[in-house]
């Protein structure tokens, strides 16, 4: 059992999580995800690990209500607990694995939609407790919908909010202001992150392909089971299956079929259209297991 030590309304359908999970703590990396179940029989819930504290053994998960699962997990407060916490899980950051002194002479940029802030967060702090600065974008529809400004400015260089109706910061979406910044303020940027909805990393990647900036994408919105074995998070890159727990979630955005991706997540909601991809797929349905740790 794991206690949450402070459970928040980030929004409407948005929540926190600071969660005691010692072994999860002491061993993740920006980029990884856990599993978490909310009671012994609940769905399996996988959440990209937000930010971690090594020193008092905790972590943070944000999360969005989408589901029966999402929504009895969101009912929980501070005091109670969580029965499964598995991870970390997926591989880290490609950031996590570049040379320091390579990263400070580049020029990165990160792009978050909604609730993706939560992924872009902990590289972003990584970035800066390295000494290596950063651009971050942050969009939402809505001034009410926005999360983690306060704590994304501590470690961005220069953070650009925009909202879809304007309400807050820029008006438009994140698209326009990566043009913004290259053709009209200037900007050079060796690499984009973009994280968020499935169709938000789509079109970022058509603009930063049109602007020649290598983009790495994370595919965790696709992610049902984590570790393989479902089929949900099978997506094409650079012509060949990839399934997103296990070889993943960060790929090169600009290889991703996101047509692909986004159309089969559709079929894969329902239970014929599970039985349906399975039978389509066969033998690449899933990608096989044996990623599985955590907490024991």
């Amino acid at each position: 059992m794991y206690e949450i030590l402070n459970a928040q309304k980030l929004t409407d359908d948005i929540y926190s999580f600071v969660v005691k999970a010692q072994r999860v703590a002491s061993s993740c990396l920006p980029g990884q995800f856990v599993i978490v179940r909310s009671h012994e029989n609940a769905e399996r819930i996988p959440l990209t690990i937000c930010d971690y504290d090594r020193e008092n053994s905790t972590i943070t998960l944000v999360f969005q209500v989408v589901g029966a699962g999402s929504l009895r997990l969101s009912r929980l407060n501070t005091g109670d607990f969580l029965h499964d916490v598995v991870g970390p899980l997926g591989c880290e950051s490609e950031l996590c694995n570049t040379d320091i002194s390579e990263l400070k002479n580049k020029n990165i940029l990160f792009v978050a939609g909604g609730v993706g802030t939560a992924p872009v967060f902990p590289q972003v702090k990584w970035l800066k407790e390295h000494g290596v600065d950063c651009d971050v974008i942050v969009g939402a529809k809505t001034k009410d919908m926005l999360i983690m400004e306060d704590q994304m400015k501590k470690y961005a260089t220069n953070l650009y909010i925009t909202t879809d109706d304007g309400s807050y910061g820029r008006q438009g979406l994140v698209t326009k202001v990566i043009e913004d910044l290259v053709n009209i303020e200037g900007k050079h940027y060796d690499m984009c992150i973009a994280i968020g909805p499935m169709i938000m990393m789509k079109f970022c990647c058509i603009t930063t392909k049109a602007l020649s900036i290598p983009t790495t994408v994370s595919l965790n919105p696709i992610m049902v089971d984590g570790t393989g074995m479902c089929g949900a998070c099978r997506v094409t890159v650079g012509g060949e299956v990839k399934f997103a727990c296990v070889d993943g979630p960060e790929f090169d955005g600009h290889l991703v079929d996101f047509d692909e991706a986004m159309i089969r997540q559709n079929i894969y909601k329902t239970e014929e259209g599970r039985a349906y991809l399975k039978e389509k797929e066969g033998d690449t349905h899933h990608g096989g297991c044996g990623h599985c740790g955590g907490e024991q």
